[in-house]
Parts: C-alpha cells; structure tokens; sequence
C-alpha cells in the first residue's frame, strides 16, 4: 500500500499540468501491473492529502479543473515569488541581450530599426523584455504607419545598477588596443 502511495505522489509530482484521476489509474495499472478501483485510488489520494497538510510539508496536494496538482502551500509564496524574481533576471538569451543593447543605445527606436541593426527578426526578444519590463514603449514613430518606438525603462536601470542612458559604458570604453586591426595612424 505504501509503494502505491509512492507512486502516486510520483506521478502527481511529475505530472506538469496536474493529472485526472483516470490518468492516475491507467499509469499505474500499465505500471505496476495491478488492478485498481476508482474508490480505492480515491481512498489513497485522501491519505496523500491528508499527510500533506502537516506543517512538516511543504507542498500540499490541490485539486485544479479536475485534475491533481502538488502547490507550495501559501505560507511561502512570498519565497517563491522572489525566487522567480530572480530566475527572471538572469535568463536572457543572446538575441534578447543584443536587441536590448540595441535598444539602451539607440533610443528611442522602431522594431525595423532593431531588426536593420542585428540583420534577423526581434520579434520574440522584444516581446521577451517587453515581459520583463526592461523595456517599455515610449510612443509612436511620425514615420509611415507610426510604428512603435521602444526605450529602456527604470526596471533596466534599477536592473543594471544605472541612474541613466548616460552611465551605460561608452564604446571608447569598450574597445581595447588589442582588438584594434592594423597599424595605428599618426
């Protein structure tokens, strides 16, 4: 009985979207070979229920549009919460970083200006940091169709440590005497 408590947890725990109790009864039948009942498949979700609500546990077990779900309890989300925030930060694609750059430096700019700039569709990226606030828009292009104009926002600055456009790292900055090609001129 316990190994089939187990193994259901197993399967709620690994199921993405949460999984219906017919789904639970067809994996474990095709998986452990036995032959199990609605009623008896409910009685051992009560017992996984029921032990997750001690406070020792962390996840409790839900029930979502039918279907079963494990959730962190309540008492954490504001944990959670930051550690999405975080995860937030960091994950930037390569694309995103480019077209984000783009944007810091020649602002306020127009999605086919972007696109101009780094040759491919920016599409998604600006969709991407658009989500992450790191950008924002700051009107309207007086050009043919009055395309949208993009710009950094203070998310960007805060995320950068930034009071401005201003203090973003010049291309002077940048370049090094050994990423210089030919001879310097006199």
């Amino acid at each position: 009985m316990k190994d089939i408590i187990r193994n259901i947890e197993a399967i709620i725990y690994a199921s993405e979207d949460g999984v219906g109790l017919q789904d639970i009864k067809h994996v474990l039948q095709e998986a452990l070979a036995i032959e199990i009942s609605k009623e008896e498949l409910q009685t051992f979700i009560d017992k996984i229920s029921s032990k997750h609500q001690s406070e020792d546990e962390v996840l409790e077990l839900k029930i979502i549009n039918n279907t079963f779900q494990f959730l962190t309890k309540s008492t954490y989300h504001e944990t959670i919460n930051q550690l999405q925030l975080h995860r937030d930060k960091k994950k930037l694609s390569q694309a995103a970083l480019e077209t984000l750059a783009i944007i810091a430096y020649r602002q306020p700019i127009t999605k086919l200006e972007i696109e101009q700039i780094r040759g491919v569709s920016c599409d998604y990226s600006v969709q991407r940091l658009l989500e992450k606030k790191l950008i924002q828009i700051a009107g309207k292009a007086d050009s043919i169709g009055k395309p949208l104009l993009y710009s950094t926002s203070s998310q960007f600055m805060n995320h950068f440590g930034i009071n401005g456009v201003r203090d973003l790292p010049q291309l002077k900055d940048i370049v090094t005497v050994e990423n210089e090609i030919g001879e310097v001129a006199e």
